[in-house]
């Protein structure tokens, strides 16, 4: 039996910047189920919103107080309920993002953690322990946006308290019941307001060593094994799918489902770990993103997720953007990103040198071609359709991603592609972000480049060169030549160090990232569907170079 989740193209949806119906310059329900008809006409299957939580914000979202309720600045349920029925009416289903590694320090179980006594139920919910003799932290384990993960409850206390990522989001301990149930009603909440999946954010901390001993030395990318990719973890997901199969089985004609995001570099291993028959339906394959333009670099990020997730019976789930790396368009400008060094591992530390956009845009339709050809199910990114490049000036006063104040500003962070999107030329309302009514229309909370009307969706529409006219060929022909493909059914052919040659049934897709034109004798006798080169094709059997052709 198939489901629709297992070839589904997914539309990733910033809340915060995707649209403003409210003029307070922050994205919101309604601005979003106001934008619904741009997302249906793409050709997508459903969308997935980042953290609508209500929380302090200090991690825009993923520092969650209540997962049971939204957040003000986003709306309220009834405006859920609006947007979920809308979305429905134009066949699109609702994702939602939920965080389980962590809360918010405002969650009122951290504050009555933080009231109650060492040795208390109340902080067993979360990793609270004594520091050393000489007033050191626990143990040695460093935090994923910078510094140690532990901070001192401060005053008399002895205790110090784990935050894998930040000190306001308090790592829970999942082997506390409390924590087991209230996810488990958490995802029953929302399934009865009838969302139909879960993105679930940063898997791999969930579940630690027992004892939290001292990591090892750790060379650069390693990751510490006691606070990754743990056994303690799989047993939580576990427990969720049983959650969700138990509740398809009482709600017949629901098809729910919840999709991983563990970033495990080069480590496929791992990744398929997660889509075992009783864990996650998806896991995000991530090596693409991260991948220089670089042939054989991405032969083996694609096989890896092809093959290793196919021994598990189930399909590859890769997404070239997201709000967690530079977007496409710039990460494939620099000018060092086609050497397989320019390989970091990192989504938070892209390749660098010189940028030329006119390059990485064009590089950036021959991956949009490459990714939409792929089997499985493909996860896009508000404004990639747009060919919205990263913000790389944004003053340094004004980015708000921890990470940026976490490692002393090393690495810039995640603002440069989160900056709202733009939807008209007009610069009225910061080009069409925010309502245009009134004279209390705030400026949008991060700042929009002076060219960014240059990109605006109604300047696209018409034009059947742009990139958004590109994605909607793309998705089209996706559904109607591509169609459905059995795990370990679709083949990588190795034809020539510059060329990924992919074949999904009678179709041939051919994606050449060198530096001039190729000769495909594999497409011998065969026509072409559509190109991402806007000048059209050669014709025969060359492919121009930063392009993807798909073959008949």
């Amino acid at each position: 039996m198939s489901h629709w989740w297992e070839h589904a193209v997914v539309y990733q949806v910033y809340v915060r910047s995707f649209a403003d119906a409210n003029g307070d310059g922050l994205g919101d329900l309604e601005g979003l189920r106001g934008r619904l008809d741009h997302i249906a006409a793409l050709g997508v299957d459903a969308i997935w919103m980042t953290p609508i939580y209500p929380s302090p914000q200090l991690d825009h979202g993923y520092d969650v107080a209540d997962y049971f309720a939204i957040d003000p600045i986003h709306g309220d349920l009834a405006a859920f309920d609006r947007l979920v029925a809308d979305a429905n009416a134009l066949g699109l289903r609702v994702l939602l993002d939920i965080v389980p590694n962590h809360c918010s320090r405002e969650h009122p179980w951290f504050l009555e953690a933080l009231a109650a006594a060492p040795g208390s139920d109340a902080r067993a919910r979360f990793y609270f322990r004594d520091g050393k003799a000489d007033g050191s932290p626990p143990n040695n384990w460093r935090a994923i946006f910078g510094g140690s993960v532990w901070t001192p409850v401060g005053g008399d206390d002895p205790q110090w308290y784990l935050g894998t990522f930040t000190p306001y989001q308090p790592d829970l301990d999942h082997t506390h019941p409390d924590v087991d149930a209230m996810f488990a009603d958490a995802l029953r909440f929302w399934f009865d307001r009838g969302v139909d999946g879960f993105r679930v954010d940063a898997t791999p901390p969930v579940g630690k060593t027992p004892g939290l001993p001292d990591a090892p030395p750790l060379a650069p990318g390693e990751f510490n094994p006691h606070t990754r990719f743990r056994p303690e973890g799989h047993e939580v997901w576990r427990r969720w799918r049983s959650v969700i199969d138990e509740y398809m089985a009482t709600h017949p004609g629901r098809e729910l489902m919840m999709v991983s995001e563990a970033y495990a570099p080069r480590r496929p291993d791992l990744m398929a770990e997660y889509v075992r028959p009783d864990e996650f339906h998806q896991c995000f394959a991530f090596d693409l993103l991260m991948s220089p333009w670089h042939g054989p670099s991405m032969r083996r990020a694609l096989a890896d997720a092809v093959e290793h997730v196919a021994a598990h019976g189930t399909w590859p789930t890769i997404a070239l953007n997201n709000h967690d790396a530079q977007r496409i368009v710039t990460r494939l400008a620099h000018d060092g990103i086609t050497s397989p060094d320019a390989w970091t591992g990192d989504n938070l530390r892209a390749a660098e040198g010189e940028v030329d956009l006119v390059v990485g845009t064009r590089r950036a339709r021959a991956a949009a071609g490459l990714l939409l050809a792929l089997p499985g199910s493909v996860y896009l990114y508000q404004g990639e359709e747009l060919g919205l490049p990263e913000v790389l000036d944004l003053p340094d006063e004004l980015r708000q991603d921890p990470v940026f104040a976490n490692t002393g500003g090393d690495k810039k962070g995640r603002d440069g592609c989160r900056v709202p999107l733009p939807w008209t030329a007009s610069p009225v309302g910061s080009h069409g972000f925010s309502v245009t009514e009134g004279d209390d229309v705030a400026e949008p909370w991060l700042p929009q480049p002076a060219d960014w009307g240059r990109y605006a969706a109604d300047t696209q529409v018409d034009d059947e060169s742009s990139m958004l006219s590109l994605y909607r060929r793309l998705l089209a022909a996706r559904r109607s030549h591509l169609g459905r493909s059995e795990p370990g059914t679709t083949a990588l052919i190795d034809d020539h160090d510059d060329l990924i040659v992919l074949r999904r049934g009678d179709v041939l897709i051919v994606c050449n990232v060198g530096a001039g034109p190729v000769d495909c004798a594999a497409v011998a006798g065969r026509a072409p569907l559509l190109t991402t080169d806007p000048s059209g094709t050669r014709g025969g059997t060359v492919v121009d170079r930063d392009t993807t052709v798909w073959f008949s």
